[in-house]
């Protein structure tokens, strides 16, 4: 899906691009598969703002997305679909059995293609199969991080893992952001890149389209009062010389490793920041 340039009718509308939406074939989604989405714009149920900046925003219905996708055998696509609610877009399709779903689309899928789910089935993009049945070098996405939890990695527009390496029970993966994990081999994933591969280099141009997608105003912590900020004061200027960025809270910011996962750490076989020093 290509970038569309906006004619610059307006100094916000310079330099906006917007997608071209040319593999979308509906703008209307299925009934039964959406549920009307309650907003908590960033506050926990105490009402306490936990996340800043967010509010506001064009109403949305949640499409019901299957990450499983354990009911069926082979299904084939009706559709597909613009998700507000993620950056990639999603394919309708019609099951064996007769029933609709929802699944993450592919670069790769088109209307009318069959898809299949299973341990032998034709490695092929947008088939579903266990890593153990997924030929090394092949790249990923949708993958399970436990076996029948459904999808939970690589699922935003244009990612897509790379399988590197199998041994015993767990394939070692390699995932967008330059990290090696080890996953059971029993968990599922998908062939292909996700859809929606131009969807960064979209400028959104303008304050009051930020607005519609439901994000607030920031405000750059050395423009506020030393009382509101650590960089907070002074004349405007950088946040002190030798100075480490920090967060409103006083917390190290910009590379300070913050992860602390003993559980899932034994995983990791190369951290992303290993990658990036390479």
């Amino acid at each position: 899906m290509a970038v569309k340039p906006i004619k610059a009718t307006t100094p916000g509308r310079r330099g906006m691009t917007t997608q071209d939406f040319s593999q979308v074939t509906t703008n209307k989604p299925l009934k039964s598969l959406t549920v009307i989405k309650r907003r908590t714009n960033g506050r926990n149920n105490q009402g306490k703002i936990t996340i800043r900046h967010r509010g506001g925003g064009t109403k949305r219905f949640y499409r019901v997305v299957d990450f499983k996708q354990i009911n069926f055998e082979s299904a084939t696509i009706e559709a597909i679909e613009y998700d507000p609610n993620r950056s990639a877009n999603i394919a309708r399709i019609k099951d064996n059995n007769g029933v609709y779903h929802y699944v993450i689309a592919s670069a790769s899928m088109r209307v009318g293609q069959k898809l299949h789910v299973g341990d032998s089935v034709a490695i092929e993009n947008g088939n579903r199969l266990p890593l153990k049945s997924i030929p090394t070098g092949s790249f990923v996405y949708a993958i399970e991080l436990h076996p029948g939890k459904g999808a939970q990695m690589v699922r935003s527009a244009g990612a897509k893992a790379q399988l590197t390496a199998k041994e015993g029970d767990y394939a070692q993966i390699k995932l967008p952001s330059g990290e090696v994990r080890m996953v059971n081999v029993n968990c599922m994933a998908s062939l292909g890149t996700v859809s929606n591969m131009q969807h960064q280099n979209v400028k959104i141009g303008s304050a009051g389209r930020n607005r519609k997608l439901g994000r607030r105003p920031q405000v750059k912590g050395k423009v506020m009062n030393a009382a509101d900020h650590p960089h907070g004061g002074g004349d405007g200027g950088k946040h002190g010389v030798g100075r480490h960025p920090k967060t409103p809270w006083g917390k190290p910011a910009l590379g300070y490793k913050t992860r602390r996962n003993k559980r899932s750490g034994k995983f990791i076989v190369r951290t992303r920041h290993q990658a990036k020093r390479k």
